[in-house]
């Protein structure tokens, strides 16, 4: 056990602030998210309201889900918004070439769309179709989505039973315009960027976040060639107004794209394969920063990781367009260390969008079925122990002394991850164990404020491997932890092997 490992906190020394926006989420129509997951249709005996599932919305309400991105993901740029309205049993059906060849009968489309955002009390954001849409069918959905008077748009709205528009803050213009969304090169592509981001318009009183699609990994020059085409030298600040932000996507696996590893039956050697890539995120948020504090020093352009987490093989006996995963505890130390490096970054990181909420990929919730029973993974746990960081003001947290590492294909992976944050007098200490065997104690070396009182959680497993089924629905669940005490710096936390562990501090 370590015995002189640090984390020295000044409490005294906010930093940036900690978008709750980044802890947002992402619904795309792939195999079970939308069908099965959030909607069951008004004929189910699942409790619905409008076919929309309510222990779903009850779950997500539960870790304050910030926002949802819809459609897509790759379905967005063969989405036409049109179809997707007025009666259910009117509307045109299509094929959903990307996720399973499946047709789509568009029985969940817009007003669906925002009434599953109105319960949540999340904010819409909307992805808009590039690939293979127009920009006036673009301007059209804007228009449609946030004009209040007699527009053309909000007529139709008002045909389709909606009197009032409702607020869209958030719209992606495209997505992966590199590869599924057009297999565009990047200067082709900030082209559009613009043109299409001309027609996204204010209506009224909604102001619309827009988000050019960026850059798969760590394609640096996407991000040069989209920061680059905002220069001008007739605007305000420097920059043109065509966007307010670039995204960009990374998943983590333990293997290859055509063998990714299994989400349940891996080895200790996987397990820091799995998290030494996912720490990854650091270099790949740095650089894209450093790359757009060039052109946007004053960082008036957020960066926006709208897909990432982990990508296994599929469960045995599933459609493998379906992209249906189970959830263990590794997942949720993935997700951990991925928000102590946006914490770390509050400063250009202004949402991110774990893919994907229910059934696919590495989800909040999963749903059988056949029962039709609901589950909790241990990544919606992480999710839950985290809302104290949401719009805090982030708080530097230098590991210092005896920091446990492992060398990992060749990579130096720290042991121990952290990140801190205060707001409304409080403050909260997220802290990571990622050693599969070795417990670790750390010190929490508090300076610039005085601790009234604390407390502390864990989440752990009896394996690497443990997760919840219908069976087990809390084989990895948060628990009170008493593996903390009072010590000459500040505090002193056990943290058991392979563990989550929040802290939270009532500040004097």
């Amino acid at each position: 056990m370590t015995t002189d490992l640090r984390a020295v906190i000044n409490l005294d020394l906010p930093g940036a602030t900690i978008s709750r926006h980044i802890y947002g989420h992402f619904a795309e129509h792939l195999g079970r998210c939308i069908y099965g997951g959030f909607f069951v249709g008004e004929d189910s005996p699942i409790p619905n309201e409008g076919g929309i599932r309510l222990d779903v919305v009850d779950a997500l309400r539960a870790i304050r889900i910030p926002n949802l991105r819809w459609p897509g993901g790759c379905f967005a740029d063969d989405y036409h918004w049109k179809d997707g309205i007025g009666p259910r049993d009117q509307r045109p059906r299509m094929v959903n070439s990307h996720w399973g060849d499946v047709v789509e009968d568009n029985s969940f489309g817009t007003h669906e769309f925002l009434h599953l955002c109105e319960l949540l009390n999340a904010d819409p954001y909307v992805n808009g179709n590039v690939g293979s849409g127009t920009v006036r069918e673009m301007s059209e959905w804007v228009e449609y989505l946030t004009r209040g008077d007699d527009s053309p748009m909000a007529a139709l709205r008002r045909r389709n039973g909606r009197d009032e528009p409702w607020k869209v803050p958030f719209f992606g213009i495209g997505n992966e315009p590199w590869g599924c969304g057009g297999n565009m090169t990047a200067d082709h592509y900030k082209d559009l960027a613009r043109q299409y981001s001309t027609y996204i318009r204010d209506h009224g009183g909604n102001t619309v976040y827009k988000i050019a699609a960026g850059a798969n990994s760590d394609d640096y020059s996407w991000t040069e060639t989209l920061m680059a085409s905002l220069a001008c030298n007739d605007c305000s600040g420097g920059l043109s107004k065509s966007f307010q932000a670039v995204s960009m996507h990374y998943y983590t696996m333990s293997g290859a794209w055509d063998d990714k590893g299994d989400a349940t039956r891996f080895t200790e050697d996987e397990w820091y394969t799995t998290l030494r890539r996912a720490r990854h995120i650091e270099e790949l948020v740095r650089r894209h920063s450093a790359v757009m504090d060039v052109h946007d020093p004053q960082r008036t352009v957020g960066l926006v990781v709208d897909e990432w987490g982990t990508w296994w093989n599929v469960e045995e006996g599933t459609n493998p367009g379906f992209l249906y995963q189970q959830n263990t505890l590794r997942d949720a130390l993935v997700a951990s260390t991925h928000f102590d490096v946006f914490h770390a970054f509050a400063h250009r990181v202004t949402m991110a969008n774990i893919a994907q909420t229910v059934n696919v990929l590495q989800a909040m919730i999963l749903t059988d079925p056949d029962s039709g029973a609901l589950v909790l993974t241990p990544t919606y746990h992480v999710f839950e122990m985290n809302t104290g960081h949401h719009d805090a003001a982030s708080l530097e947290v230098a590991l210092a002394g005896d920091v446990p590492t492992r060398d990992v294909d060749g990579t130096v992976l720290p042991l121990v991850s952290a990140s801190a944050s205060t707001k409304d007098g409080n403050a909260l200490v997220s802290l990571s164990n990622l050693d599969a065997a070795q417990a670790h104690t750390v010190v929490l070396d508090l300076r610039g404020g005085q601790v009234a009182g604390f407390s502390a959680r864990v989440l752990t497993g009896g394996a690497l491997q443990a997760h919840n089924t219908p069976d087990r629905p809390t084989a990895v669940v948060p628990v009170s932890h008493d593996g903390i005490r009072t010590h000459a710096r500040g505090l002193e936390v056990d943290l058991p092997a392979h563990s989550y562990v929040t802290v939270s501090l009532e500040l004097a």
